[in-house]
């Protein structure tokens, strides 16, 4: 009869391997306690779906989104740091040290890193996912600066969407606002914000059925349809923007953390949640700025914390 094995002892455990991510890899390792990367669902993150970064500070010129990240865990690695393809199944966090269940098996860490982020809200097209990067994409003031001139599209009928498009039209000679109902979620300031803009033209009853332009990889327009009429016809426009919102990855952890009626967890001092020894950094906990540089940020802050934590406990 084989003996149980026991499950593998870790200081820090990292879920999740974009900016946040990586940056609590890179200041944990070098703090020598040798964490361990859950590189989750999406290795990388949001940013490896990004094609020209061009507001990370250091980079003049820009760099490729996978190309930042491919760096930062490089640097990460070269500390200390250890990376398996792995997601998180489930938790217990009622424990000390934590026991968290893995695609690859038991794992009992002494302190958890969750930056496992949060996925843009997508309308599920093939189209839309071939052109991701390439006239698709779910951040405004990430992407909006390549469309100067342009005319785009933005989805979505809440304040998102309507955010979206009164940032876009600082670049844009025209956006049209995209949703599939006649009426609103939008608060009634933000609707007449973009009701009222002269670069902002409201499509209701309006839903996208292709995206336009995967044979040449640039989007050069969008087929629509009227959900009243059954009409379709082609908006010619070179950028959309999705405006349907963020679904954060922490759903594993309700019960046990606190979180926020869209399921962020919620987190005090930046970083702390309400169990000791589990800090949450980046867009898993986010829902405002949403940048490369502040969950870089926030990330630093969540290892500089496992640290100080750690210590504490004489570990």
């Amino acid at each position: 009869m084989n003996e149980p094995t026991t499950p593998e002892l870790r200081d820090t455990v990292i879920l999740g391997s974009g900016c946040a991510g990586l940056t609590a890899a890179i200041y944990t390792a070098r703090a020598n306690l040798r964490p361990l990367v859950l590189e989750g669902h999406e290795p990388g993150g949001q940013l490896s779906i990004t094609t020209l970064v061009e507001n990370f500070p250091g980079w003049p010129e820009g760099i490729q989104g996978p190309e930042l990240i491919e760096n930062m865990k490089k640097q990460a690695a070269r500390f200390g740091a250890e990376f398996r393809l792995a997601h998180l199944v489930s938790a217990d966090l009622s424990v000390q040290p934590f026991r968290l269940k893995t695609s690859h098996g038991e794992i009992l860490a002494r302190t958890l890193i969750i930056a496992s982020g949060a996925s843009a809200r997508w309308l599920g097209l093939p189209s839309e996912q071939a052109l991701i990067g390439h006239g698709v994409s779910s951040c405004a003031t990430c992407d909006g600066f390549f469309f100067r001139d342009q005319q785009i599209a933005v989805v979505g009928g809440g304040d998102t969407a309507m955010e979206e498009a009164l940032f876009l039209t600082r670049f844009a000679s025209k956006v049209h606002i995209l949703h599939r109902r006649e009426s609103f979620r939008a608060s009634k300031v933000m609707l007449d914000r973009a009701m009222a803009h002269p670069r902002i033209e409201i499509c209701t009853n309006t839903v996208v059925e292709e995206v336009l332009g995967v044979e040449e990889k640039s989007m050069r327009g969008l087929r629509l349809r009227n959900t009243v009429t059954h009409e379709t016809t082609t908006l010619p426009v070179t950028g959309l923007f999705l405006g349907i919102g963020h679904e954060p990855n922490a759903r594993m952890f309700a019960g046990q953390l606190d979180l926020d009626a869209d399921g962020y967890i919620l987190t005090q001092s930046n970083v702390l949640t309400r169990v000791a020894g589990v800090f949450a950094c980046g867009d898993v906990q986010d829902r405002r700025y949403r940048q490369a540089i502040t969950a870089a940020g926030t990330g630093c802050m969540a290892a500089l914390e496992a640290e100080k934590y750690l210590e504490e406990h004489g570990h």
